[in-house]
């Protein structure tokens, strides 16, 4: 989300070693098991090229904001925590589906509305304390009463008891299809109790799960030096015995550095190389490029309500549409790796509309529109960050684009942290976004993005409202009934294109450039970004 020139070779170096001598300065600690040795301040990761089999290094764009599994619903965040948590579901290898989890069983009425879970024993937080019925409860009452995202989520529980020490039952106060794949996703989280122990002023521990973790996955986090690396370590008291025993997320934002990181050996796997260098990469002797079909949709809000006031009318919105040349946009930001989506449900997912009204570019209707609009000189922002490599150059594409039709775009890239609050708040007035699906349900599209309920993270960063939609996508909530659903989603769909809340951009294809030692890895488009840590290997 700012422009940044390219560093030469030479500084790319630099970066390099100064991420390992960083090291040895101050860290902001995380939390350690009872078993495990914090790591000293003279100690430093070695580059990757230098490590053994059992550790793994990954690059990433930017640092993360809070990884508390109850506030974020950020997949950067998730990669980092996904597997150092249980939940009662987890997704089944590549699949949309669900296993269980920390749950070995369910049943569910003929209502939809009591679910009972049996826990499998033998499961415990890294602190070696037992992962009850108790700590389930105690994860979605925690959940609900810190009322952010998440429990946007949840907000259909009606009561969550605790039947035994391993059997667990939530009753829902009313039928919710989509709730069973909803606890594998990273708010399914099952947290241990005693964070509370690290309460401060009735924050239910969220400062220090902001930084920590506090699960009963396989891994645990051990330590985050800000703006270098995010560090985990196995949880020693995991059933679950992963090969590899270390995993370092570092901290690389320059798209050349990384890939020559990835040359070298320095790091395993680069998530920030931009589609425009993916061809040369292919090209690298030791790295393969990983390419799978997504759910994944790239895409602008448009601040309907708290941003400039000309934007409040759908006719500068659809004008703002209608600027944009798509297949121009696909190809120089994605090189082609990406399709046009065709309203606000990505093809590949049930409820996309095939037959749905999509925008193409025509500089003369988008003209006639804010001229019919009274909209002269208009000059709005574009907030991003540095999250995605592929952000400057889709910003400076919008920019051109928008100049053609006479609007000025201000670009305004700032910290990705930063703008996370901004974009909660709504203090821009367009913001580049990506999203992708939780679990295999247009609700996570059209119920998160459009429902009023939802405004700022929570979902709807357009600060959208109107009421027949509001009614239409929460009774698609509400019924079982997959055709009725459909229905409903597709009407919604008709409004949410017409009024145009938001610039629908790209799907994109999942690219990931990786050492060809790395094995094991499974991609789950429910998981985007997430890493199958405990079955990989090199």
């Amino acid at each position: 989300m700012y422009v940044k020139r390219r560093k030469s070779l030479f500084t790319s170096l630099l970066l390099v070693l100064s991420l390992t001598a960083a090291a040895c300065g101050n860290s902001t600690p995380a939390n350690q098991s009872q078993s495990e040795t914090p790591q000293t301040a003279t100690e430093q990761p070695p580059a990757a090229s230098a490590t053994p089999s059992d550790t793994l290094f990954v690059a990433i764009n930017a640092d993360q904001g809070t990884l508390d599994p109850a506030v974020t619903f950020d997949n950067g965040a998730w990669k980092i925590t996904y597997h150092a948590y249980q939940r009662l579901v987890e997704y089944d290898g590549a699949s949309t589906e669900v296993k269980p989890g920390l749950a070995k069983e369910w049943t569910v009425s003929d209502d939809g509305l009591t679910w009972t879970f049996t826990l499998e024993e033998g499961n415990m937080f890294s602190d070696g304390t037992p992962v009850t019925a108790e700590a389930v409860k105690f994860t979605f009452d925690r959940t609900l009463a810190i009322k952010q995202g998440p429990s946007d989520v949840y907000n259909v529980i009606k009561e969550v008891r605790v039947d035994s020490p391993t059997t667990v039952t939530f009753e829902l106060s009313q039928n919710f299809p989509p709730f069973l794949s909803t606890l594998a996703a990273n708010y399914g989280s099952i947290v241990n109790p005693k964070v509370m122990e690290h309460e401060q002023n009735g924050d239910h521990g969220q400062n220090y799960l902001a930084n920590n973790t506090m699960g009963s996955g396989p891994y645990q986090l051990s330590e985050w030096r800000k703006g270098e690396y995010i560090k985990l370590t196995t949880n020693p008291h995991s059933p679950v015995k992963p090969t590899l025993q270390t995993v370092f997320f570092r901290i690389v934002p320059d798209a050349t550095s990384q890939r020559l990181q990835l040359e070298q050996g320095e790091i395993d796997i680069a998530e920030g190389i931009p589609s425009e260098q993916i061809k040369a990469v292919k090209e690298m002797p030791n790295v393969e490029v990983l390419q799978f079909p997504s759910l994944f949709v790239d895409y602008i809000y448009v601040n309907t309500s708290k941003g400039h006031p000309a934007l409040q009318d759908k006719r500068v919105r659809q004008a703002l549409s209608y600027a944009i040349d798509y297949p121009a946009l696909t190809e120089s930001v994605q090189e082609g790796f990406a399709t046009q989506m065709r309203g606000p449900i990505p093809k590949g997912l049930w409820g996309h509309d095939e037959s749905a009204f999509q925008y193409s570019r025509d500089v003369e209707k988008a003209k006639a529109l804010l001229a019919e609009a009274g909209v002269q000189d208009l000059k709005i922002n574009l907030l991003y960050s540095d999250n995605r490599a592929w952000w400057e150059t889709e910003a400076l594409a919008l920019q051109s684009f928008f100049s053609d039709i006479g609007v000025t775009l201000e670009l305004n890239k700032i910290a990705y942290a930063t703008s996370r609050e901004m974009i909660d708040t709504g203090e821009f007035d367009l913001a580049m976004g990506v999203w992708s699906p939780d679990f295999g349900d247009p609700y996570m599209f059209m119920n998160y993005w459009f429902d009023s309920n939802n405004f700022g993270l929570a979902g709807n960063r357009a600060f959208y409202k109107n009421d027949r939609v509001d009614e239409l996508v929460r009774q698609a909530a509400a019924v079982n009934d997959q055709a009725e659903r459909e229905k409903l989603y597709q009407e919604a769909q008709k409004i949410v294109i017409d009024e145009a809340p938001y610039l629908y951009l790209y799907q994109r294809d999942f690219l990931l450039p990786v050492s060809k030692n790395v094995k094991g890895f499974v991609y789950n488009p429910m998981l985007e970004g997430i890493y199958n840590l405990p079955e990989m290997s090199k």
